[in-house]
């Protein structure tokens, strides 16, 4: 289990609210002492029935002691724990950058619920999902420490660190600050949809690239997430009017590409190529999802992120191929064909700025630049903000 512990290096007091941000760094620290002396048995309960169990669970007391070890390291400039599982993937800057709109100096408990409803319903809509990851402001942490101890024996029966957790906020008052970009399982393969925090369970998913393996997978989406973090796998899509093409970019993982026109809230909503986590099922989850299909011709066609390069000037390009490794059935109408010759989608973007995290959220715009008719096969798209009055509205 680890803790990142976002601190100040260049100044040796508390920043105020006329200091700019903490910078995007952190130091990890890995504790996690014996703790027999609690309880830590659990009874947990299934849908439809009861299942006692006085199976050990000297994890959970550790991971939710850990908050207590760190705070007691008595380091300087601490403004945030971060707890997560060895299993979550965070990424960093994002995590940073969502932090830093809030003030640290009230008591703030951030993470995300479930997105599996069936989860949720059997563990807790007000809780911090430890394996999405969830923050803990400082003075927070303060009043957390006080009561810990006592807390987790008052909440032995309960199964996880984070449940445990979250009882202990229950008793301090502190409700959950809900961000959507932090991710709790769901199985077996990922989609694109929200910019992300964290991730967690990618052990039990699917490569997110085919042909790789997960360890290549994550390597391979970190690459294009040290090139602009805020923009990994933010969605933005277009439309090219004269061969009625809808585009739809996952930047640093996915352009999907169908050779007809697809409504906006159609295209925000992220295709099911998940199920839910303990009993995968088809639904429900805490979003809207729509129905992928087997059919060729009712299925976009997918390239997937190959590369990534810094042009200079705060600019970028990103590269997307069809993976030769996956041979789908092909679709044999007309409006396919030109969409197959596709072999690659070329996306610049300038870098996104971290500060309009902290305004009024707008996906950004993307087009098409040059036309889509090039014998090379080569797509290019640009994406950039929204001019006024722009909308992406198909005739």
């Amino acid at each position: 289990m680890e803790i990142l512990l976002p601190r100040m290096r260049s100044e040796n007091h508390p920043p105020t609210n006329n200091h700019p941000p903490f910078p995007p760094s952190a130091d990890q620290y890995s504790t996690g002492r014996q703790n027999q002396h609690l309880p830590h048995s659990f009874r947990h309960r299934w849908h439809r029935q009861h299942v006692e169990t006085a199976t050990p669970l000297l994890s959970a007391v550790r991971i939710a002691r850990i908050v207590k070890e760190n705070f007691q390291l008595g380091l300087d400039n601490v403004r945030w724990f971060v707890m997560g599982d060895d299993d979550t993937v965070f990424f960093t800057e994002n995590l940073v950058n969502v932090l830093n709109k809030y003030d640290y100096k009230q008591m703030y408990y951030i993470g995300g619920i479930s997105e599996s409803v069936e989860q949720d319903v059997e563990h807790s809509y007000t809780m911090g999902y430890g394996g999405a990851g969830f923050a803990i402001s400082y003075p927070l942490a303060a009043e957390l420490v006080r009561i810990l101890d006592g807390c987790i024996d008052r909440y032995a029966e309960l199964y996880g660190s984070d449940q445990k957790i979250g009882g202990c906020m229950s008793e301090i008052g502190v409700p959950i600050t809900k961000e959507l970009g932090f991710h709790q399982p769901i199985r077996p393969t990922f989609s694109p949809s929200i910019s992300s925090s964290s991730l967690h369970h990618l052990d039990y998913l699917q490569p997110l690239f085919p042909g790789m393996d997960r360890v290549a997978s994550i390597r391979k989406l970190m690459n294009a997430y040290k090139y602009d973090s805020g923009r990994a796998l933010q969605q933005s899509f277009c439309y090219d009017l004269t061969r009625n093409w809808s585009v739809s970019v996952s930047w640093g993982y996915t352009v999907q590409l169908y050779p007809f026109l697809v409504r906006a809230k159609d295209l925000n909503t992220p295709l099911q190529t998940f199920l839910t986590w303990r009993t995968w099922s088809q639904e429900p989850f805490t979003f809207n999802t729509r129905v992928l299909r087997m059919e060729p011709c009712e299925r976009p066609v997918i390239f997937y992120f190959d590369g990534a390069q810094e042009l200079g000037n705060g600019n970028t390009v990103t590269w997307y191929r069809r993976p030769k490794s996956v041979q789908w059935k092909q679709c044999d109408r007309n409006n396919f064909a030109a969409a197959y010759k596709v072999k690659s989608f070329n996306v610049s973007a300038t870098y996104l700025n971290p500060r309009l995290w902290t305004k009024a959220p707008r996906r950004q715009c993307c087009e098409i630049m040059g036309g889509t008719d090039r014998k090379d096969g080569h797509v290019r798209v640009r994406i950039r903000g929204c001019n006024r009055w722009e909308s992406v509205t198909p005739p």
